[in-house]
């Protein structure tokens, strides 16, 4: 019995994802990397395993982080602010050169009275999304201080941008 809804049409990946833009691409890779397409290859020549990566979202109280995994996940966005408790998550399936694979997303608290117990959530993620507003300059000085293991990777996005108001970081 598979318990698992399948997985949406958009969230397979069959190729790399282009950017719209050239200019806005980080790279110039045109196809997966050789290690990505090698392990999708013996995982499919009889592996039997569930492939899931672990993604902590942290940052500054109210800087977006829950709107950010919302939209991924569920493609909606609420302006109602609800504060997370602790942490929250959200798990989105995908289809990678024709291997299942899940993507764990942590929503950890912003509120300074979890901070402390936010970094045990740290424990076996592959990567760290760092989340600022980009009209505060305080909560992109915090993000400096956000400890990782060294081998796992690290994102950095600011958010926020349609927010009214000067724009701290422009005079930054």
């Amino acid at each position: 019995m598979n318990i698992l809804a399948p997985v949406r049409r958009d969230r397979v990946l069959a190729e790399l994802p282009q950017c719209l833009k050239k200019e806005a691409a980080l790279h110039v890779r045109k196809d997966f990397h050789p290690r990505v397409t090698c392990a999708c290859q013996e995982h499919r020549t009889g592996t039997v395993g569930f492939k899931i990566s672990k993604v902590i979202v942290v940052g500054d109280l109210s800087v977006g982080k829950t709107c950010l995994i919302n939209r991924f996940c569920k493609d909606t966005f609420d302006k109602n602010y609800k504060a997370t408790i602790g942490v929250d998550f959200e798990m989105e399936r995908f289809e990678v050169l024709g291997v299942p694979f899940s993507l764990q997303l942590w929503d950890t608290a912003g509120q300074e009275r979890f901070k402390c117990i936010a970094s045990t959530y740290y424990r076996g993620a592959q990567a760290i999304i760092i989340v600022f507003n980009l009209n505060d300059v305080a909560s992109l000085e915090h993000s400096k201080y956000v400890k990782m293991p060294e081998q796992d990777g690290k994102v950095q996005g600011g958010f926020r941008k349609d927010d009214q108001g000067v724009g701290d970081l422009a005079q930054w």
